[in-house]
């Protein structure tokens, strides 16, 4: 105390000799900071601004200066798997969330962690954690105040300085099968949270804003109508219930919004996009047919009172998976000689979509990949002209774009300067079959994965590819595209400097020209890349900063997510930070690695329990193992585990988990479950060392 007394005292002496002292200038982040499209110092929300665009004024990287472009310093992030988040970066100072949702503060220029906040989110799920990611896609700051939404539910407000926890709510009940892997995001000291678990319980989508300052909820809105005999919440559940038929809510319906939520403040409205129904199948939660309501939807709510003010649904009756959860772009457009306050949107179903944000009309939409599923979207009624074979209607169809989407989460950013959107997209097919569901009798299971559909057996390596599309909104036409290595590449950033950048799936980190797509600067980071880049300055000098760590929903695709050789906790976790000049050496990643499956000829594999297994397998593996039990990187591959090849070691883990690394405790799952999932794990193990055999004979 003493010493601080003195210091103070020197201050002072010092401060009366030179003149008054003055402090930095620190950031109000708050509505009129994230409104402000001209100041690229700081990165202040998910899309930097409230218009998602991520888009940069920042100019010092450019297309004629980035090949000058170099690791200024980089952070090991060892304890961490999925790195997906955005970082913020304010006043210097870099915030951002990994696995479970841990939130460091760092020094932007050094590298150097200024805090670090656990909130234990695997104590805090418990047996929850069964169908929980680690995922984080980010945070949101506010006022000085640093908010973080938990995989077991809660939101958790944090001081920005010092990392302490100032308030915390339970978002969902905590019993339930419901989980977060959104940021929040924050507009008129209220913060915005939604949920996901759709296809985990009989889940009924909501978001919920709270008193950014208190945790207090100030208004909540359901996506789909519940059970008619309660009574309705608004009139826009009794509207939307008319679009449902038979005992819907016996199935929750589904709709959660588990991202693509976006603040619009010329019409002070929450613009959200809706996902899939619960089940996936309409032929079991709405056997008569309609377009259900809100399900894969853009709705506007007024942002004070939540109260809903329009829709436009994209998929209409969907059936597919066909999430409208991806990014909403706010953007001015000149179209037809006027400036239209449009909406940008590509969701999974394969349309690119300009609405009018003001009342939710459609202006127009056009394929961005391959779709089969529906012809066209009828530009008088805006609704997608369907083909009539795609619902599946005889138990079984090949439909373009599968679950995984023509557009997944991965965030689409918007150059204002060359007019064009910047999106990865995925061709892949799904194969719809409702063959052996019994539509009468299937019911959700809490913590089992169910869809109503089938979803068996792995993903070959060659079934999809990708492309980095540019994408011109008003002309409705490709501008460029690059082939880029299949098929779960993460999202972009753009900027003034004439720059796209995005990482890749392979681990190259590419800097591309954004009018023509010519391929200006890479550099390979040593491992997948999941998460997008931000940009910002700091005393004058402009940063580039990436979180460089594989993982999210597009690992559990088998042999076809596994052939870039990830495998889980082999290759590190990093933040990197880049500058022109940057001359730090970038650290050493092994080389790519691939499951070596063992056997012992000696386990007799019951052909029947293994067959069962694969189901059990789909309910309660896949999420983290992969399909086919070829890990994709997201857990191990127990085809090579020593503790699958026993079968007492095998049930133990499977019973007790081991929640220092996140494997849950599946205690639900009887005996000959256990035994069935043991005997398809070894006859996965055994097919793909005989099929490796064949392949050295051929």
């Amino acid at each position: 105390m003493r010493v601080g007394t003195t210091l103070l005292g020197a201050l002072v002496v010092l401060a009366g000799a030179l003149g008054p002292l003055v402090a930095p200038a620190q950031t109000v982040v708050d509505d009129a900071a994230l409104t402000d499209e001209t100041d690229g110092r700081n990165w202040l929300g998910f899309g930097r601004t409230y218009s998602e665009k991520r888009f940069s004024p920042l100019t010092e990287v450019n297309d004629q200066t980035v090949g000058g472009l170099g690791l200024q310093w980089f952070l090991d992030l060892p304890e961490d798997k999925t790195l997906v988040s955005t970082p913020l970066a304010v006043d210097g100072v870099l915030y951002f969330t990994g696995s479970y949702s841990k939130t460091r503060a760092v020094d932007a220029k050094t590298g150097t962690i200024l805090w670090e906040y656990d909130p234990e989110s695997i104590e805090h799920a418990g047996d929850r954690l069964q169908n929980m990611w680690d995922t984080s896609r980010g945070l949101a700051y506010w006022k000085g105040k640093v908010l973080i939404a938990t995989i077991d539910g809660r939101l958790v407000a944090l001081d920005a300085k010092t990392g302490k926890r100032l308030w915390e709510t339970m978002t969902v009940d905590p019993k339930s099968a419901l989980y977060i892997t959104d940021a929040p995001k924050v507009f008129r000291d209220k913060v915005l949270i939604g949920n996901g678990g759709t296809e985990h319980t009989a889940a009924r989508g909501y978001v919920t804003a709270y008193d950014v300052n208190t945790g207090e909820q100030v208004w909540r809105w359901w996506v789909v109508p519940g059970n008619p005999a309660d009574g309705f919440e608004n009139e826009a559940m009794e509207m939307a219930a008319k679009t449902w038929t038979g005992d819907w809510w016996r199935y929750g319906g589904g709709g959660n919004v588990w991202h693509g939520i976006t603040y619009d403040p010329e019409f002070n409205q929450i613009i959200m996009g809706t996902g899939n129904g619960t089940p996936w199948n309409r032929k079991i939660r709405s056997p008569g047919g309609g377009d259900n309501l809100f399900l894969c939807s853009l709705v506007a709510l007024d942002a004070d009172t939540g109260e809903y003010k329009w829709h436009y649904q994209e998929t209409p009756g969907e059936t597919w998976d066909y999430n409208s959860t991806q990014d909403v772009i706010l953007a001015d457009l000149e179209i037809g000689g006027k400036t239209v306050k449009a909406l940008l949107h590509a969701p999974k179903n394969g349309f690119f979509y300009v609405i009018d944000r003001k009342d939710g009309s459609f202006i127009s939409a056009e394929k961005i990949a391959k779709v089969t599923w529906a012809s066209h979207v009828d530009p008088k009624t805006g609704r997608p002209v369907e083909n009539p074979e795609a619902r599946y209607e005889d138990g079984e169809e090949l439909v373009w774009p599968s679950t995984i989407g023509a557009h997944n989460w991965h965030a689409m950013s918007y150059n204002p300067m060359t007019g064009l959107a910047y999106l990865p997209t995925i061709e892949m097919p799904g194969l719809f079959s409702d063959k052996g569901v019994d539509l009468k009798a299937w019911r959700s299971e809490d913590f089992r994965m169910r869809f109503g559909v089938t979803f068996e057996g792995d993903t070959p390596e060659d079934y999809g590819s990708a492309t980095l599309l540019a994408w011109d909104p008003v002309k409705q036409q490709k501008a460029w595209s690059i082939k880029l290595p299949p098929s779960w590449n993460p999202g972009t950033l753009t900027t003034a400097g004439n720059l796209v950048f995005q990482g890749q799936a392979d681990g190259d980190f590419v800097a591309y020209n954004a009018q023509d797509g010519t391929e200006l600067w890479s550099v390979n980071v040593g491992v997948g890349v999941s998460a997008p880049a931000v940009t910002y300055e700091v005393e004058g000098q402009q940063y580039v900063s990436l979180l460089v760590g594989w993982g999210g929903g597009g690992t559990i695709f088998g042999t076809h997510a596994a052939q870039h050789g990830w495998p889980y906790r082999v290759h590190p976790r990093r933040l990197l930070t880049f500058a022109l000049g940057g001359s730090v050496a970038m650290p050493p990643s092994p080389p790519p690695a691939f499951a070596k499956p063992i056997d012992d000829p000696s386990i007799e594999i019951d052909p029947k329990l293994a067959t069962a297994g694969a189901e059990v397998w789909t309910e309660s593996c896949l999420w983290c193992h992969g399909a086919g039990a070829v890990s994709g990187g997201k857990g191990p591959d127990l085809r090579e585990s020593q503790i699958a090849l026993r079968y007492d070691s095998f049930e133990a883990i499977v019973k007790n988990g081991n929640l220092a690394n996140g494997m849950p405790r599946f205690r639900g799952h009887s005996d000959l479950e256990i035994q069935q999932l043991y005997h398809y794990v070894r006859r996965e193990a055994r097919r793909a060392l005989e099929q490796r055999e064949q392949a050295k004979l051929d």
